[in-house]
């Protein structure tokens, strides 16, 4: 079943590059998939589809731009809140180029569509079936999507930093799964990192409040990991953000070896310019019952905080 909010839910937070407010604000759709509209925006087309060919930005974040040139950035997060809760249809509005950074997590933002409620909108519901592997690989990074009846996220990742090291982690997207094990992991960087990024200009908004932050053996956030694994976990969240952008719930497999946006992004492109590789498909009753968004409920909302 397509599926939208019942109600509307606004959220406030920094733009983790920009270092300035955003408000945002989640509004119900019939139709459409996910939309964002740049409201700051009056002169041009403010209207951004959230499509994974929109994408014209992954060096840090995921950034969508239309062809007014009209953009809006970290992107990835939020769409994986929505495809986690199994949200198709969406109107975001948001008075800034930089969805808000939050805790780093979809947290808030899963938290902000189940009080919200989700309602059903009748009608079949279709989802991109992967019908032959596909894969990119640039150096020792790749990113593949195989054949599966549901989606389900692999990841590994290898960092020389000791506090994160080599972890990996396979999943099914089920039973509410992405809001239970991934929805709280939190995007991470190591020191020299930020370092970096802030005489460039960049990161000014980012904090030990929306990231961690390593150095060697170190976890310099009070508290440390929320999870042994956080920081694979954290991976595995934006995949499946990136995913999102497919415009349908994708029923494959994928599998990532120290890939990040930008090779996600290659990977759907391909998947679409492949003859052969995938289909269209109406979902029947069976296999909409393990999506990533089936039936969640108040409880789930307890569960994720």
């Amino acid at each position: 079943m397509q599926t939208t909010l019942k109600g509307e839910t606004t959220l406030v937070g920094m733009g983790l590059h920009s270092g300035r407010p955003a408000r945002l604000r989640l509004r119900p759709a019939s139709e459409g998939g996910i939309r964002f509209h740049r409201v700051d925006v009056t002169d041009r087309d403010n209207v951004i589809p959230a499509r994974f060919d929109l994408v014209s930005d992954t060096r840090l974040c995921t950034v969508l731009s239309n062809a007014a040139g009209v953009s809006v950035s970290t992107v990835e997060h939020l769409m994986a809140a929505l495809a986690g809760t199994g949200v198709t249809h969406a109107i975001v509005e948001i008075d800034g180029p930089e969805v808000p950074i939050m805790d780093g997590s979809s947290l808030r933002f899963v938290q902000a569509i189940l009080r919200a409620g989700l309602r059903g909108l009748g009608g079949p519901q279709r989802a991109i079936r992967v019908l032959a592997p596909v894969r990119v690989v640039e150096g020792d990074a790749r990113a593949e999507l195989a054949p599966a009846q549901t989606l389900s996220i692999d990841f590994e990742i290898d960092f020389p930093d000791a506090a994160i090291g080599r972890q990996s982690r396979a999943m099914a997207m089920v039973n509410g799964a992405f809001v239970h094990e991934l929805s709280d992991c939190r995007t991470f960087c190591r020191r020299v990192e930020v370092e970096a990024m802030r005489a460039s200009g960049l990161a000014l908004g980012g904090s030990l409040d929306n990231a961690v932050v390593v150095e060697g053996d170190r976890v310099l956030n009070p508290g440390g990991f929320r999870r042994v694994d956080e920081c694979v976990r954290h991976k595995m969240l934006d995949a499946v953000g990136d995913l999102a952008l497919a415009g349908a719930p994708i029923l494959g497999a994928y599998r990532g070896v120290r890939a990040g946006h930008g090779l996600t992004n290659r990977l759907l492109r391909r998947l679409f310019a492949t003859e052969g590789a995938w289909e269209e498909v109406v979902i029947d009753a069976a296999t909409a019952r393990r999506l990533p968004g089936a039936g969640l409920g108040m409880a789930d909302l307890r569960r994720a905080g």
